[in-house]
């Protein structure tokens, strides 16, 4: 049982109110660049938005909802009460703190920088600071899960660890570890220049170190969705884990090779030889392993639910699944969107293809279509499955539920489709206008309104996730059963220790790091004069 739900829904609370601010800005901007609108006169109220739903989007909301899962899972894959309770609470008050205080500067337009920060631009420094709080917040959680899994072992000597916490603690080690390039950019690159400090920065430095956690990121983004599919979708619709095993095998290789691989989002850049460019390419590629590892595995386990409830011949067992079920659906909605955001992430990993849609609208598409739509979607999947545990009552509304997550699904398709499109055709993005009067852009008019469209189906699907949570929380009480991750088909007493512990899996992921990005670093640190002037964004006139 859940000892600590104050924390857990305190995490999620939060997490989707700035979910829910952060999408209202996306769906703005997607208005306000398309012809349904007239010229933004003032385009920083259009980099300001963009900032604010990307910081949030990109640092806070799946920050949070890694970690209230992670607690949750602890609990109940453990049943123990979580260690470090009031370690916590510091970790969320941190994370609370450093998300306002990085918010305020961004609406006050004195930090439109995007999440990315851009050097040599300079915002203001209680933005960084704010990021420096979340960041720190989180790695609190980073050592309650370490801890927390230490002390179970301790006391179950030999045990396999409960595979639920496995990639849980896999999770927390990965964006413990990828964080720290940001970090080091943040702390010894931009803030001394923020404060006054120095008056140049190395531009080309600060984005191989951006580039250290940029594309790792996203697999932390994405550990939730895969813990969900693991251990969630078997058991809520009926079925059984198909390996334990393979499983832990995905996520030790999330864990190794999600790490060495940022610099394929610096192709164009020339501070990087093209040498390690081609490596991190290669690296790239073998991330597609642990995800073809994990589809192959998940859709065993469907056919399996789908075998049990008498599901014959071929293809016969599809027809039997349960989909009037919420979770059925998040799982196939999210592995079709994975699946068209994965094949154009093959093109953004190619060294040579990635130069005709390099800063396009494609790369927009493609990684809202991963991160927004293939993950969020298991993010709504994980809230519909522990609220029952988190509140006391239970969640009934299954259609209203089912609107939700085909209105998410339609309007990320609608959404992002036309952006692969115009970014083929040369469409930049992170630009606030385009004059479609234009005969160059004019083809490409249609095809940005229909995404603006999209934008405005997901804030009603959004809609409808909050009118489901709320009816949850004022319908009756009803003890929830004891909650129960899947069980695989072929469970065992024992594993491997490479399987049930990560010693070696951390020596690899520090050392490909290392030999991924050391050599490039060192240069740029030893080549001289390479500093450019820092300029300040939204400096009082």
């Amino acid at each position: 049982m859940l000892n600590n739900k104050r924390l857990v829904l305190a995490h999620f609370w939060f997490a989707f109110v700035l979910f829910g601010v952060a999408l209202v800005l996306g769906a703005w901007q997607m208005l306000v660049r398309s012809p349904l609108h007239p010229w933004l006169k003032d385009p920083e109220l259009y980099y300001r938005s963009v900032t604010e739903h990307g910081t949030v989007m990109g640092y806070a909301f799946p920050t949070l909802i890694a970690m209230g899962f992670g607690y949750a899972v602890t609990e109940l894959a453990l049943k123990k009460p979580l260690v470090g309770v009031r370690w916590a609470w510091l970790g969320f008050i941190l994370l609370t703190l450093g998300s306002v205080t990085a918010s305020v500067p961004v609406a006050l337009g004195r930090a439109s920088v995007l999440y990315t920060f851009y050097p040599p631009m300079i915002g203001s420094v209680f933005y960084y600071l704010g990021v420096v709080l979340v960041v720190v917040g989180s790695w609190v959680w980073v050592a309650l899960m370490g801890v927390n899994l230490a002390a179970w072992k301790r006391e179950n000597r030999g045990k396999p660890v409960p595979l639920a916490m496995f990639a849980t603690v896999a999770g927390a080690y990965l964006w413990g570890w990828t964080a720290v390039g940001a970090a080091i950019e943040v702390l010894f690159q931009i803030l001394p220049v923020a404060l006054g400090l120095r008056s140049t920065i190395d531009a080309g430095l600060a984005r191989v170190f951006f580039s250290w956690t940029l594309h790792a990121i996203v697999y932390f983004w994405l550990m939730p969705a895969y813990i969900a599919y693991y251990t969630i979708i078997p058991r809520a619709i009926g079925g059984r884990l198909y390996s334990d095993a393979m499983a832990r095998i995905s996520f030790i290789l999330f864990l190794v090779v999600a790490m060495p691989i940022g610099l394929h989002h610096l192709f164009t850049d020339p501070q990087v030889g093209s040498g390690f460019k081609f490596l991190q390419s290669v690296f790239t590629a073998l991330v597609a392993v642990p995800t073809l590892l994990t589809v192959f595995t998940i859709c065993a386990s469907v056919e399996i639910a789908g075998r049990l409830r008498g599901g014959k011949g071929v293809f016969g067992w599809i027809a039997k699944l349960p989909w009037h079920n919420p979770q059925m659906l998040a799982v196939a909605f999210s592995f079709v969107m994975l699946g068209f955001g994965g094949a154009g992430g093959l093109i953004n990993m190619s060294y040579q293809l990635d130069q005709p849609i390099h800063n396009t609208q494609w790369v927009t598409g493609h990684f809202h279509l991963i991160y927004g739509g293939a993950i969020v979607i298991m993010y709504f999947a994980i809230a519909y499955d522990l609220w029952p545990q988190l509140t006391g009552r239970a969640l009934t509304n299954w259609r209203l539920m089912r609107w939700q997550l085909w209105l998410w699904f339609i309007g990320m398709i609608v959404t992002t489709f036309p952006w692969h499109l115009v970014g083929i055709l040369g469409m930049p993005r992170r630009m606030a206008y385009f004059d479609y009067a234009d005969p160059a852009l004019a083809g490409q008019a249609l095809l940005v309104a229909i995404s603006a469209v999209g934008g405005f189906i997901l804030v009603l699907s959004a809609v409808l996730f909050f009118v489901v949570l709320w009816q949850g929380h004022r319908s009756e009480a009803a003890a929830p059963e004891e909650y129960r991750f899947s069980t695989p088909v072929h469970e065992t007493p024992r594993l491997p220790v490479a399987l049930n512990s990560f010693a070696l899996w951390i020596v690899l992921m520090i050392a490909l790091t290392v030999a991924n990005y050391g050599y490039p670093i060192a240069q740029l640190l030893a080549t001289p004069d390479t500093a450019v002037p820092a300029i300040p964004i939204g400096a009082p006139r």
